[in-house]
C-alpha cells in the first residue's frame, strides 16, 4: 500500500500540509471496486484563499522572484527525475484512483509528465523579449520583455490526473508563475502524491500549493478570488462557460481546454489494417475518456463492412478488467454516476435508431465497467453523436464519394472541433481535408501525435487557447513594450 494511503489526505499550502479550514472530508473510490481508498480533505474559499497569499507571497518577495531561469530549469529536471525514480508508486496510485491498466499509468501518465517537465525546463532560459526598429522621429532603443503572468489557478480533469496537473504546472512555473492546483474530486491521489515530491526536490514554499476540494467550492472560489492572475482549466464545455464568467471580476486571463467529438474519416484507399486498429485504440483507450477521442467514424461505403466488422472484433476483444489484472485493457468509469451517464446514451441512440453492433451493455460485478460499443445506422440529429459521451461509444456514418466540401462539412457539423484524424493515400484529398476541417489538431495516418512541441486546443466550444510548444510556455507569460527616448 502506498505511503500516502496511510495517512490523511491533506492540503500543501505555503510548503507545508495542512487540513482544511472546515475539516470536511469525501471518500475517494477505486472504480475497480467501489471500495474507498482515503479520505480527502474538501478545502473551500478560506483554504484557497490562504494558497493565493501564499502562491502571492512566493511570486513577489520569496527565493522564486529572485530565482534566475537556469535555477527553475534545475528544479523541473529534478522533479522530472523524482517522476521517474518514484514511477511504479506513482502508477499503482494513478491505477488504483482511475482504475486504468498499470501498464498504461505506467508508460504513459507517468513517462508523459516526466517528458513534459523536461521539455518545458528548457523553455525557462529562452523566453526572451526582441528589439524593434521603430519610425518615431528622434533615437529610440524599443524592445519587448516578457514577464509571468502571475499567479495561476490550475483545474484538471479526472481522466489523466497526473499527466494533466503537470500539464499545466510545468510551463507555468518555466515561465515563473507561482501556482494554485486544484485536482478533480475524484482523483487527488497523484497531485498529493505530485506535491510531495515537489516538496522534496526544493521548490521554495509557495510556488506550488495544492487544495482538494470539489468545483462548486473549492473551483468556484479559486475561479473567482482576485488574487488570481490567470485560471487554466480542463474539463466540461459546461464548466469552462461557468469559469468565464466567474473569471470576470477581475477580468483575469483564462485559458479553456474542453470537450470534443473528434471525426475519423476513412477513405477506401487507405491502409486499412492500420485504420481499423487506430480508431479501434482512438475511442477505447483509457475508456473513452478522452477529450479528444475519435467518437464519430465516418467511412468511405466500398470499405464499411470491413472497417465496422474490424473495429467490432477488436471491441469484443478487449480485455475489460480492474486495472491492477496483468492482462487488463480497459479498465472502469470513473464513477457509477459516469457509468449511469454513458449507458444512457447508449440507450437513446438505440431509442432513436441506432443498430449496436459490439457492446452495449453495462458489466455487472464491482466497479463500473462497460463494455466497449459499436453503433452503426447513426445520424447526425442523434445524441449520441451531437453530444460528447466521455465513454467507450463509437458512432459510424457511411459517406459514398461525396466531395470533400461535403465530407468536411459532415465533420465540421458539431459545436466542437478540438481533433480530427484523415486515413487515406491520397496527398491531395489528405491536405484538402486538412485545410477544411474546423479543429485544432488534425492527424494523417497517425493513430496518435501528442508531442510537447505541437500545441494542442481546439477551435469552437472546445476551448480557449493553446497548450504544449512555445505558445503554451507564452500562455503564462505578458508582454511588456519598452521605448527608451535616446536623446
Amino acid at each position: 500500500m502506498p505511503t500516502l494511503l496511510q495517512q490523511p489526505l491533506r492540503l500543501l499550502i505555503d510548503g507545508q500540509w495542512v487540513g482544511c479550514a472546515s475539516g470536511a472530508t469525501m471518500d475517494v473510490i477505486n472504480p475497480s471496486t467501489g471500495e474507498v481508498l482515503a479520505q480527502e480533505a474538501l478545502g473551500g474559499a478560506a483554504d484557497i484563499h490562504q494558497a493565493v497569499q501564499a502562491a502571492r507571497r512566493a511570486l513577489e518577495s520569496g527565493p522564486w522572484a529572485r530565482m534566475r531561469p537556469a535555477e527553475r530549469t534545475r528544479l523541473l529536471l529534478k522533479l522530472a527525475d523524482a517522476l521517474d525514480q518514484h514511477g511504479d508508486e506513482l502508477a499503482l496510485l494513478e491505477t488504483l484512483n482511475t482504475g486504468k491498466p498499470l501498464k498504461v499509468a505506467r508508460l504513459f501518465d507517468v513517462g508523459h509528465a516526466a517528458e513534459c517537465l523536461r521539455y518545458n525546463a528548457g523553455w525557462a532560459t529562452k523566453l526572451n523579449g526582441e528589439t524593434r526598429a521603430v519610425s518615431l522621429p528622434g533615437d529610440w532603443h524599443a524592445f519587448t520583455l516578457r514577464e509571468p503572468v502571475g499567479v495561476v489557478g490550475l483545474i484538471v480533469p479526472w481522466n489523466v490526473p497526473l499527466a494533466m496537473a503537470v500539464s499545466k504546472i510545468a510551463p507555468a512555473l518555466a515561465a515563473g508563475c507561482t501556482v494554485v492546483l486544484k485536482p478533480a474530486e475524484l482523483t487527488p491521489l497523484t497531485a498529493l502524491r505530485l506535491g510531495e515530491l515537489i516538496v522534496a526536490v526544493g521548490f521554495p514554499p509557495g510556488v506550488v500549493n495544492i487544495v482538494t476540494g470539489l468545483g462548486t467550492e473549492a473551483g468556484q472560489a479559486l475561479v473567482a478570488h482576485p488574487g488570481v492572475d490567470k485560471v487554466s482549466f480542463t474539463g466540461s464545455t459546461a464548466v469552462g462557460k461557468a469559469i468565464l464568467a466567474s473569471a470576470a471580476g477581475n477580468l483575469k486571463r483564462v485559458a479553456l481546454e474542453l470537450g470534443g467529438k473528434s471525426p475519423v474519416f476513412i477513405f477506401p484507399d487507405a491502409d486499412l489494417d492500420r485504420a481499423i486498429d487506430a480508431a479501434a485504440r482512438g475511442i477505447f483507450s483509457n475508456t473513452g475518456q478522452v477529450c479528444a477521442a475519435g467518437s464519430r467514424l465516418f467511412v468511405h461505403r466500398s470499405v464499411a463492412e470491413r472497417v465496422v466488422e474490424g473495429v467490432a472484433r477488436r471491441a469484443l476483444q478487449l480485455r475489460v478488467a480492474p486495472g491492477l489484472e496483468a492482462d487488463a485493457e480497459i479498465g472502469p468509469v470513473i464513477s457509477a454516476r459516469q457509468r449511469e451517464r454513458v449507458m444512457a446514451y447508449v440507450a437513446s441512440g438505440r431509442a432513436e435508431g441506432a443498430e449496436v453492433v459490439a457492446g452495449g451493455e453495462a458489466i455487472d460485478g464491482a466497479g463500473y465497467f462497460i463494455q466497449p460499443t459499436v453503433m452503426v445506422n447513426t445520424t447526425p440529429a442523434m445524441k449520441v453523436v451531437r453530444e460528447e459521451i466521455f465513454g467507450p461509444v463509437l458512432c459510424v456514418q457511411q459517406f459514398d464519394d461525396d466531395s470533400l466540401e461535403q465530407l468536411a462539412a459532415r465533420g465540421n457539423d458539431t459545436d466542437f472541433g478540438l481533433s480530427s484524424s484523415i486515413w487515406t493515400r491520397d496527398l491531395r484529398t489528405a491536405h484538402q481535408m486538412v485545410r477544411r476541417l474546423k479543429a485544432g489538431n488534425v492527424r494523417v495516418n497517425a493513430a496518435a501525435a501528442l508531442d510537447f512541441a505541437m500545441p494542442f486546443g481546439g477551435y469552437k466550444q472546445s476551448g480557449w487557447g493553446r497548450e504544449n510548444g512555445r505558445e503554451g510556455v507564452e500562455a503564462y507569460t505578458e508582454l511588456k513594450s519598452v521605448a527608451i527616448d535616446l536623446n
